[in-house]
This record gives structure tokens, sequence and C-alpha cells, in this order.
């Protein structure tokens, strides 16, 4: 089975891939049930009975760990196709780390049988996460090359969801939990200088993805509001204005 390890910054505006595939991965995950003693008779069967209950939770975050090393030379066993010098890397992750933002860690494996393939396809993992430990050191006798051990944490976007009341035919109400936007993980910057015959319009398709990920053009109120623009001074807006623009 051939495999590759991606990680990358900002939605892909960085990233590698991991040069040197790691001997072994660790990759850890379990469920997160909770046990409660209940008192009294219970019902008349074992799966009723009072005492001992297991109460099943959403599972814990997964984490993975793996150590390798960045080469200084080309070497036939290397995987990716771009290979940086080792101190590149190393800036990456650390600056990364100051961020204090998540980046996504990508696992892709191939069966190289030609039958398992057919059979059980490949696997995959690609889920954002957190950096929760990177030791590195030069490593002895190969002057330039980079050993490291590298610990992730799965990371998830969570946010406020909007409520909405429908209301039927016959008057009655109910509340809808309004679908989750796709995450987003790019990094905005906190100003915006308005370019020729731009729109405060144009800046919220730039900044701002919809559910589906396309240009979301509504978000001009919230750039509007964060500005403390009336609806005048929003339409004077003109070439080289600055605009704060919403961190969500």
């Amino acid at each position: 089975m051939s495999y590759g390890i991606y990680l990358s910054f900002n939605n892909q505006m960085e990233g590698f891939q991991i040069p040197v595939n790691p001997e072994t991965i660790d990759i850890s995950g379990s469920g997160n049930s909770k046990t409660y003693d209940l008192i009294g008779r219970g019902g008349g069967t074992e799966e009723t009975r009072a005492g001992e209950v297991n109460v099943i939770k959403n599972p814990k975050l997964r984490e993975v760990s793996f150590s390798s090393f960045f080469p200084a030379a080309i070497y036939p066993f290397i995987q990716a196709d771009i290979v940086f010098e080792p101190m590149h890397y190393v800036r990456l992750i650390e600056k990364w780390m100051a961020t204090r933002h998540p980046i996504r860690f990508i696992y892709t494996g191939r069966y190289l049988d030609p039958i398992l393939v057919d059979s059980q396809g490949g696997k995959e993992l690609n889920f954002p996460a957190s950096i929760e430990k990177f030791d590195w050191k030069e490593a002895a006798g190969s002057p330039g090359e980079i050993e490291y051990s590298l610990t992730l944490k799965e990371y998830v976007f969570y946010s406020a969801r909007k409520i909405e009341i429908l209301t039927a035919v016959d008057g009655s109400q109910a509340t809808v939990s309004a679908a989750p936007k796709r995450p987003d993980e790019r990094i905005r910057a906190q100003f915006y200088r308005l370019k020729k015959n731009e729109t405060i319009v144009d800046v919220s398709m730039k900044f701002f993805a919809d559910a589906a990920g396309k240009p979301d053009s509504t978000r001009y109120r919230d750039i509007q509001r964060v500005n403390e623009l009336s609806d005048n001074q929003m339409k004077q807006l003109k070439e080289g204005d600055m605009l704060k623009i919403p961190p969500y």
C-alpha cells in the first residue's frame, strides 16, 4: 500500500506533502460514553434493568502523531514531487503554530495490489487539526537534515446556528435549525483598501462564501455594521477608503 501525508494552511494557500513517509502513524480515537447508576427496580428485562447504564455520546477528537525527517538530499524513497530545504518545513510549521489557527491534515493511501484496489479501494483521512506538539533537531551524522516528531489533534469548527420559525397553513409554527455552513478556513485580513470601482458588495463577495462555497454578497451588511456606516456613507465609498473586515 502506498500513502502520502499532506499539511496545508489558510485554505491551502500554504502547504506541503511530507517528503519522507514515517514508518508508523499513530491515530487514536475513542468513544465518549459515560456510565450512571440508576436506583430502583427497573424494567423486566436485562436491557431495562436498574443499576449501571451506559450513555453514548459523541466520539472524542482524534489525535495523530508521527515522526520522520526532512531530508537535505534527494533520496530515491522521497514521496513528494516538490522538496524544500529542511528549515523551510520547520519555519512553516512554527509559523502555523504561532497563528493559533487550525491546519488541515490529509492522509491518502492506496493499495498497490489491483485485486485489493478493486475490492477495498483506498483509505483517506481529511480533517482540520491543531498542532499540539512539534519537536525537531538536526540529525546526528547528517548535516542539514532535520529529525522531527509531530502531534496533531482534530479541530471542530463551532458557531451559533441560526434558527428559523416556519408557519404552516393552519397557523401552527415550528422552529427549524438552519443547515450548518461549510467551514471557512481562510484567515481574513483585518482591513481592506477599496480598489477602483469596487463597492462594499464586491468586498463581501471577495472575503465571504455561502454554504455552497460561492461568493456571498449578503455579508455586506456585516461590513457596514462593523464600520458604523450609514446607507448614505456606504454609497459614497471610493477608491482608497479603508474598511474593517468582520473576523467571522
